[in-house]
């Protein structure tokens, strides 16, 4: 076979990559959900793995010639094992939604009952909405976070799931900058004989390093994305007792997807090695104290945060205080053009479309990649309000950009 390069072989395709490094080089990634992983998941992700079916699971497969993608999915279960602490982990779900997925499959019927965050108030669409599978496969109900204080309420959760009677709660979230009071999630689950999801998709990383407490231990099941905080090879990961494994393992594999992508699963290898190192740690710190900078510069510009701060790696504003006129998307497009890249995002008591929402989400992880520090961090949200402030000044955008494109070249990425 021809070693022929991408850019041999398709260059159209080999432009749209290149301007694809390019752009996150030369703009500041916030979308909260997104990272750089390292070279090295970049290679692990590109290998020839990805050749490879693997139906199955490591000593068990369906096909022969898998003694390598058994000794690759063992290391990404050994090392997710070390990372969480937890019975049983199973590394081959294609993304966060198919570990819930997995779950569902593995622990309800048809017609059961879901209790879960609405989406508006920062709950996942794999958590219950009409739009996915299972809002029309399951009953779901939704609990919501106290509009006053932007926190969950823990006490209304309770009494809902008292009145619902739910078959499982699901707790973790994508868009709520708190810590979850994972305990007080199992006890309302436990007073109802329900099970308890806990969903880490994005704070993955910030368990694995200790700067966000567990649910594993809590938890019945705990699923999770592996490509956003914690930086690994991308998909999902579902992590239970050893009741629940060959259930869990099952509904994975046959039940909702076929061979795994075993070059996927490298980089979740590699990517939990990489966290398994003290470094990793210091960036899962750095992440937090980032996104905490960031939310101040942010409120010191006049601009309402949702909770009025964050905990974790996200920041959530909610412009209709501040920008009455401006909506999420407003700003959205506007600061992209200035080179900084975050997403428009419901808020609680959104009164705007979810195309079109009344607030921003910002994250630091991929800024922390990149060696961002707080007062990056600060400047950054300096930088968020000027575009805010005038969001169809060209002037300000403009000046805005080369500011930030400052900032990228003080802090260089894939060099």
């Amino acid at each position: 076979m021809d070693h022929d390069t991408v850019r041999d072989v398709d260059p159209a395709v080999a432009d749209a990559l290149e301007g694809e490094v390019d752009r996150q080089r030369e703009s500041l990634q916030m979308i909260a959900s997104e990272n750089h992983v390292s070279e090295a998941v970049i290679d692990a992700q590109g290998s020839a793995l990805t050749n490879k079916y693997a139906e199955g699971y490591p000593g068990e497969r369906y096909y022969g010639g898998c003694e390598f993608a058994d000794e690759v999915e063992q290391l990404a279960i050994d090392r997710a094992t070390e990372l969480f602490g937890a019975e049983h982990v199973n590394v081959q779900p294609h993304s966060g939604t198919q570990a819930n997925q997995a779950v569902y499959f593995a622990m309800l019927e048809p017609g059961d009952k879901i209790l879960s965050l609405d989406l508006n108030h920062g709950g996942h669409l794999s958590h219950g909405h009409p739009a996915n599978f299972t809002g029309q496969l399951y009953e779901v109900e939704q609990y919501e976070v106290d509009p006053e204080t932007g926190y969950i309420d823990y006490d209304d959760l309770a009494e809902h799931a008292a009145a619902f009677d739910p078959d499982i709660i699901v707790s973790g979230y994508s868009a709520y900058p708190r810590e979850i009071e994972w305990e007080r999630i199992q006890d309302a689950a436990d007073d109802v004989d329900a099970l308890h999801l806990a969903d880490i998709a994005h704070i993955t990383g910030l368990v694995a390093a200790g700067v966000h407490p567990s649910p594993v231990g809590i938890a019945d099941f705990v699923t999770g994305s592996t490509h956003k905080t914690i930086r690994s090879g991308r998909g999902g990961i579902v992590m239970c007792d050893e009741e629940y494994a060959d259930d869990i393992d099952a509904a994975v594999f046959p039940g909702g997807q076929g061979g795994p992508l075993m070059h996927n699963v490298a980089g979740k290898a590699v990517g939990f090695k990489e966290a398994l190192e003290p470094a990793f740690e210091d960036y899962a710190e750095q992440t937090v104290a980032n996104a905490k900078a960031l939310g101040e510069s942010l409120s010191e510009n006049g601009l309402s945060l949702v909770s009025d701060g964050t905990d974790n790696h996200l920041v959530l504003v909610d412009l209709r205080d501040s920008h009455p006129d401006t909506t999420g998307g407003d700003a959205e497009e506007a600061l992209e053009d200035a080179g900084i890249v975050l997403n428009g995002n419901t808020v609680p008591g959104e009164t705007r479309s979810p195309f079109n929402p009344s607030g921003i989400r910002a994250g630091t992880p991929a800024l922390t990649t990149r060696g961002f520090d707080e007062d990056d961090c600060r400047t950054v949200g300096d930088l968020i309000a000027r575009v805010v402030d005038a969001p169809e000044d060209e002037a300000v955008i403009e000046e805005v950009r080369e500011e930030v494109a400052t900032l990228c070249d003080e802090n260089p990425l894939y060099e």
